[in-house]
């Protein structure tokens, strides 16, 4: 592949994020669903690619591979994997790392809400694996580690693992796994905006009484002209460097560090026990690691204050931006129809269990301002943060609530287990090289943890 071809292939990628945003302005059953431009883009590209337009065609057609060319897909399909790292690299950059003592008194009922579903998530998975798709569809075991990476995780969980699911003999969970995150992000939206109506006819709600009064340039996804702000702070000079540059390098830096750190992992485990376990662990949770460490060093030697957050969330934005279009126009179709029945049947599983958590866990974890709390954590575990915000900010669009302060906290304990952390990645192989049951087991003991603790710890503190 020549470098005119990779760059071709980039090119496309604005493509198709701009239309995704043209049909986001101009279509109101998408407003009204709050879909990012990158998912309707990424399906725009995915009908207009091999795995559609491409199948309607003859072989010896100029459009048999859809608009796109082989170098196209190949570039695509291997960008979700490397812009993961990105996001994940960029989680705690810029942020202040509160005390632990604030942590636990504000995100403490929603972390156990969030432990709860998320290890539950492995519950219900796993027992299904165990229980029909390994007899009934022979299906390998670390199938049923599927809803956790798809629904808790996200496009760029899901993405992120396909290495190690090809690795471990079950290449199939890629085109699964996005499928699956796709539903979740879908279905956090149409069940969120149900729930918040719902919760308002019915008195749940403390903050907002009408879910109507949202501006039409918002649900277009065009910031309110009062309401624009700057993108990021220019901390240094541009003839020294471009802050951008800069931002942008860090995070580089980061990433870095998260592979040195895993090289280095695999090195010990090869010299004390040698097996290969650390092999199987993707780069994301590393670059996490980096991260956290390059703010901690920024944070006791950076006397000008350089890195700002708004900056690094610009970068996560385009990479994540990025990752889901290219990781949903680059999935096989003809592997979820070939796995269409357990398919439906994780995806089904899986909202149920989210569906529960809200409705029955939240109310009790939380005693104050339940829903709009609890309605964050309901968005982030069907598929991404964002949608967990959004929800968020149709319910207390003022931030009258604790609900973002207890959400941002829980992220930081939240974030390097589940959800894309090092529990999301260490699941597959530990199923694949111990076994379902272990894991099963572990899983009931961590829910049940977060059970107990929501129910007779946060759930009777009523000053949380």
């Amino acid at each position: 592949m020549t470098p005119n071809e990779i760059g071709f292939a980039l090119l496309y990628i604005g493509v198709f994020l701009l239309i995704g945003k043209i049909i986001r302005v101009n279509w109101s059953l998408l407003q009204n669903l709050f879909l990012p431009s990158s998912i309707i883009g990424g399906f725009i590209a995915l009908l207009l690619g091999p795995q559609v337009l491409g199948k309607f065609m003859p072989e010896d057609n100029f459009f048999s591979n859809g608009i796109m060319t082989d170098s196209i897909m190949e570039v695509w399909s291997a960008l979700p994997g490397l812009m993961i790292n990105v996001v994940f690299a960029a989680l705690f950059l810029g942020s202040t790392i509160p005390r632990l003592k604030d942590i636990w008194t504000y995100a403490g009922p929603q972390l156990a809400l969030g432990w709860s579903v998320g290890w539950g998530q492995y519950v219900v998975g796993i027992g299904l694996a165990v229980l029909v798709l390994v007899p009934f569809f022979d299906l390998p075991a670390m199938s049923g580690a599927l809803i956790e990476v798809a629904f808790e995780g996200g496009h760029g969980t899901a993405a992120g693992m396909a290495s190690t699911f090809e690795e471990l003999g079950f290449t199939e969970s890629f085109d699964l796994a996005i499928g699956l995150a796709t539903i979740g992000v879908l279905s956090g939206v149409i069940f969120g905006i149900i729930l918040i109506n719902w919760g308002v006819r019915n008195k749940k709600t403390k903050v907002i009484e009408d879910v109507e009064d949202f501006s039409n340039l918002r649900k277009r996804g065009v910031m309110e002209y009062q309401n624009r702000e700057p993108a990021g702070k220019m901390t240094l000079r541009p003839e020294s460097i471009e802050p951008l540059s800069f931002h942008l390098a860090i995070v580089m830096i980061a990433i870095l560090l998260g592979w040195l750190l895993l090289q280095g992992l695999i090195s010990l485990e090869t010299i004390t026990i040698g097996s290969d376990f650390m092999g199987y662990i993707p780069l994301f949770p590393l670059a996490m690691i980096g991260g956290i460490i390059l703010q901690v060093f920024f944070s006791k030697k950076d006397k000008y204050n350089l890195v700002d957050r708004r900056m690094i969330n610009r970068i996560q934005g385009l990479a994540l931006d990025v990752l889901i279009l290219t990781a949903i126009a680059s999935v096989s179709l003809d592997v979820i129809g070939e796995y269409l029945v357990p398919f439906l049947i994780l995806a089904s599983a899986g909202i149920a269990w989210n569906l529960f958590g809200f409705l029955v866990l939240a109310p009790r974890f939380i005693p104050q301002y339940w829903f709009e709390r609890g309605i964050g954590d309901f968005g982030q575990s069907m598929g991404v943060t964002a949608t967990g915000l959004l929800l968020m900010r149709v319910v207390d669009p003022d931030n009258e609530s604790p609900a973002f302060e207890a959400f941002g906290y829980k992220q930081l304990f939240y974030e390097p287990f589940l959800g894309g952390g090092f529990v999301t990645a260490l699941s597959v192989p530990f199923i694949a090289q111990f076994g379902p049951w272990p894991t099963l087991i572990i899983a009931l003991a961590m829910t049940a943890l977060g059970i107990f603790f929501g129910l007779f710890y946060f759930g009777k503190n009523k000053a949380t």
